[in-house]
């Protein structure tokens, strides 16, 4: 009895080794398969940081094309017609007032005022400023001609006043963007240090 007893506990060891083999064969493949779905789920993540990074790159030089060449205000002051007819961006300049509700003034380093009118969609903002802030400008630099001043006495966005002050004006600033970069104490008040 125990010698039959021992071939049949060998034949039930014997039949176990192919369903386990074949169950490892399944595991592995499963496994494989598991791998095979990282490597596709890792693809794509890396094509969706490819296509950020490119649709990142283009907002980048489509803010780059609308802010166009930064300019100092000491450059703005020396001579504006170098920069007639392009677009630029002037940081730095404070806000001293306003021309009607077609522009502002802004004061340049060496303390003279330089006009920008505001664009439509600018106005549209409906941005006020107390004096004293500090703003950075983006648009296109202009000559000061008959027409601009007709065009804004024509829709009232200025007075007869205005029109006057901004005559002085060889050059202004068609502002197509705005931000306020800072507060800054006014010339005189004073502060604690």
């Amino acid at each position: 009895m125990t010698a039959m007893g021992d071939r049949a506990s060998r034949r039930g060891a014997v039949d176990l080794g192919m369903p386990l083999m074949v169950l490892s064969i399944l595991v592995m493949l499963g496994f494989m398969y598991w791998l095979f779905l990282q490597g596709q789920k890792q693809a794509a993540e890396k094509e969706a940081v490819a296509r950020q990074m490119r649709a990142d790159s283009v907002e980048a030089e489509r803010l780059a094309a609308l802010r166009g060449q930064t300019v100092s205000g000491e450059a703005l002051q020396t001579d504006p017609s170098v920069f007639e007819g392009r677009l630029v961006t002037v940081e730095g300049l404070r806000f001293t007032g306003t021309l009607g509700t077609q522009g502002w003034w802004l004061e340049l380093p060496n303390g003279n005022p330089f006009l920008v009118s505001l664009s439509p969609e600018v106005r549209a903002q409906g941005t006020t400023f107390s004096a004293g802030r500090t703003i950075t400008v983006s648009g296109m630099i202009l000559a000061m001609g008959d027409s601009a001043l007709d065009a804004w006495s024509s829709a009232g966005s200025i007075g007869e006043g205005d029109r006057l002050a901004a005559e002085f004006s060889t050059h202004f600033l068609e502002a197509s963007s705005v931000q306020v970069a800072s507060s800054v104490t006014p010339t005189g008040a004073g502060g604690t240090h």
